[in-house]
């Protein structure tokens, strides 16, 4: 084993521990459902912030984001204008209604704002139909993850994939068994600041190595193609407009994440939303110019001959001593594998809540939402260790699937209009399906109409034109809130 590896190794076994501290400290906070799937509502703006930050970009943005960057230069920076819209819409639009009305009528999730207003048969029927779709989405997302982190660990540390799956699932599963929510937003908010500083010294390493602003522009306007450099990219007329609208539109998918609207409804009060927005919104900042600068900067200085998504540990290992480099590369590591923490509460509390399976339990409610935690991180693993990969990559559409199927729903709410029960049934299906048609359309559509509509660049047909039956529907078919403003 190289000095190397071995300091990853041991970053990586403390920082897990540290992970498990937190789920034992957590535990004691767990007495009702209320607590283990929204922490009892106290969460601090720095956790609410910091948490909601790192659970919404994680992994994607150091290591997705920046090879998007690298690949595509300044016309992939049309993607971040929608990015930090998503973050202004879900804290300053949502945020207040979605807090103050899911405390004052005991919402535990998202599902439960949705249906606030229906009743009877068709609200069970939603209810049930929103939870398959998100156990849909994330079981698979969460086994995606797992594999994706065996294999990180595998290619940058040698270490054998099925025991680095194993490992880190057990972790995880451990720390948010005992702590539930609290545990997972507290490691989410240390996550989200390892993130932060290494954003900052890393791409500034970077930024330095390749000679400066001035250096990195020289170098690139004379190797890079021609177009890089473009903020319209090699893409002209209604073709770049649908391309900035569907890389835009990634910021349309916190709409409907049930993770992300969880922490909206867990912080504690105004002040503490008001303030973890201004915390959120300059961590994503920070983040994303950080991660263009090193895309830039590490184009500038490997000529575009690397692989783009594997650009931050490169650059980490080429720029920097052994030790920091195993740091930065050990909570990259860490950031793959935690991303799930949030997604398999946000599973277990719609098969343990929506479908109902805690109430039948009285007086057991924590109990039953391990139990289906455990069960969960168990189909998980297996998926990820039986099912090929391109299997993982086809449902990796579930950020934008489920924000076209509960965004709407839960914006016109947000917006103090009701929909009747039936429109929102319909835009859920909708919504979903559409995403799901386009997404299929891209993959084997071939040389039809939907198949090429759905290959434009910056699939826009999949992340946007989703949005439209529903939003129609519902507006169409709902009436004024008689809740107060």
């Amino acid at each position: 084993m190289t000095a190397d590896t071995l300091v990853i190794l041991v970053t990586l076994v403390a920082y897990k521990l540290v992970l498990v501290g937190i789920g034992f400290w957590a535990s004691r906070r767990n007495r009702s459902e209320d607590d283990f799937f929204l922490g009892g509502r106290g969460l601090g703006a720095w956790v609410a912030g910091l948490s909601y930050a790192a659970s919404t970009s994680s992994a994607w943005v150091l290591l997705g984001f920046t090879g998007f960057v690298y690949a595509n230069g300044l016309s992939a920076l049309w993607m971040v204008p929608g990015i930090w819209g998503g973050y202004v819409v879900v804290w300053l639009v949502f945020g207040r209604r979605l807090r103050e009305e899911t405390a004052a009528r005991g919402h535990v999730t998202i599902v439960d704002f949705m249906t606030a207003e229906t009743s009877g048969r068709i609200k069970t029927i939603i209810a049930i139909s929103s939870a398959l779709l998100i156990f849909f989405c994330f079981i698979f997302y969460i086994a995606a993850q797992f594999g994706a982190a065996g294999t990180a660990f595998e290619t940058q540390l040698g270490l054998p994939h099925t025991e680095s799956l194993l490992i880190g699932a057990i972790v995880i599963l451990v720390y948010s068994l005992l702590g539930g929510f609290w545990a997972v937003s507290v490691t989410d908010m240390l996550q989200g600041a390892l993130m932060a500083l290494i954003a900052v010294v890393l791409p500034a390493a970077a930024l330095i190595a390749a000679g400066g602003p001035a250096g990195v522009w020289q170098t690139l306007s004379a190797s890079a193609p021609e177009t890089y450099l473009s903020l319209t990219g090699p893409h002209a007329g209604f073709v770049f407009i649908g391309f900035v609208m569907g890389i835009a539109a990634i910021g349309l998918g916190p709409f409907g994440q049930p993770h992300l609207v969880a922490r909206l409804m867990a912080v504690k009060d105004e002040a503490a939303r008001r303030q973890g927005f201004r915390i959120a919104m300059g961590w994503a900042v920070i983040v994303y110019i950080g991660m263009i600068t090193l895309a830039l900067s590490g184009r500038a200085l490997t000529g575009g001959e690397a692989p783009g998504e594997s650009l931050l540990y490169l650059m980490a290992a080429d720029l920097f001593p052994a030790m920091l480099a195993g740091l930065i590369i050990a909570a990259v590591l860490s950031a793959v594998m935690s991303t799930v923490d949030s997604l398999l509460i946000a599973t277990s509390a719609a098969v343990g809540h929506d479908m109902g399976v805690v109430r039948r339990f009285p007086g057991r409610e924590v109990l039953i939402a391990r139990i289906v935690m455990a069960v969960l991180v168990g189909l998980a693993v297996a998926l990820a260790l039986t099912l090929p990969a391109t299997i993982f990559s086809r449902v990796l559409f579930a950020w934008s699937a489920l924000g076209a199927a509960f965004g709407p729903v839960v914006l016109v709410r947000v917006m103090r209009r009701e929909p009747a029960g039936w429109a929102i049934l319909a835009a859920i299906a909708s919504g979903f399906a559409m995403t799901v048609f386009f997404y299929l359309a891209g993959q084997v559509g071939g040389d039809s109409w939907a198949g090429q509509l759905a290959r434009l660049p910056g699939d826009p047909f999949e992340r946007v034109f989703p949005w439209v039956l529903p939003m129609v529907l519902l507006l169409a078919f709902s009436r004024p809130s008689r809740v107060a403003s």
